[in-house]
This record gives C-alpha cells, structure tokens and sequence, in this order.
C-alpha cells in the first residue's frame, strides 16, 4: 500500500513540474518552484519556501531544477503533511476583526507590507478578491475563496 502511495505521490508531482517545464526537458525555473508546491495544495510562506529550495540542488549558474532533485524532496514533503492549508475558521476569526470588509487601498497596503507581493502577484489576488462594484474585499465573500478542500488538493491518504 505504501509503495503504492508513494507512486501515486510521484505521478502527481511529476505532473505538476512538467506544467512548468516550459522546455520539456526535466527542468523547471528556480522561481517557479512555490508555484509548484502551492499548485500541490501546499502553502509554505516564501522563508519556507527558500528553506525547500536549500534541500534541492539548483543547477548553477542557471538557476534551474531538475525533476530528479525536486521529486525525493517534495515526496518527503507531502509524505509529511508539511505546509497544510490554514482551516476556515482560523481565516473567519482574523477577518471578523474587520468592520466587515476593507478598503481596495488598505488590501493594497496589505499587500506590501510583511512578505510583500509582487505587483503580477497583487494584481491577480486584487482582480480575485475585491468587489467590481464597490472596489473592496468583503470578508465573508473573500473567505470561501480562500479555503481549501484538501481532499481535492491533496487525495492521498497518509
């Protein structure tokens, strides 16, 4: 059953690499690597994600990934249950702190400050998150976006 597992981890890690491997050639783009791991329903932060990348052996000077160096780490990391979405409930208690919703400019603010976003990264989550007609992100609407169903993100049973 494990060796079985393990196989149907692989297969789907392999599948989300080669999304990324624009050449075809079992190498995927240092930067691309969060992308991959959140692509796999995991959510590490960008440290996490610098401290997943020191475990790989990044091809120098390029900067590229080979599948061979991502897979036996990624499979520990799935194998782990490491970087697991937040629940829902944690995501409603910080935004019930809120008068309910927020302002397009204070999203914004939000999103600069701490780990900051890049503008494509703002730009994606601000055409997501706020309201076409009020321009503001309204918690109980945003929330459900950001929930997680980890039985379709991560089918494994381990």
């Amino acid at each position: 059953v494990f060796t079985g597992l393990v196989a149907d981890i692989q297969r789907k890690i392999t599948e989300a690499f080669e999304v990324f491997d624009r050449e075809s050639n079992k190498t995927v783009d240092v930067r691309e690597i969060g992308c991959i791991v959140r692509s796999l329903g995991c959510f590490p932060n960008e440290a996490e994600v610098q401290e997943l990348l020191a475990q790989i052996e990044v091809e120098e000077p390029d900067g590229f990934v080979h599948l061979k160096n991502f897979l036996p780490v990624m499979t520990r990391v799935l194998l782990d249950k490491r970087f697991r979405p937040i629940p829902e409930d944690v995501i409603l208690h910080a935004f019930e702190s809120l008068k309910g919703y927020l302002p397009r400019q204070s999203v914004i603010l939000c999103c600069l400050s701490g780990e900051p976003f890049t503008q494509e990264e703002m730009e994606d989550m601000l055409a997501v998150a706020l309201d076409p007609e009020t321009n503001t992100l309204h918690y109980r609407d945003y929330r459900v976006k950001l929930v997680v169903d980890e039985t379709k993100t991560f089918p494994f049973n381990v």
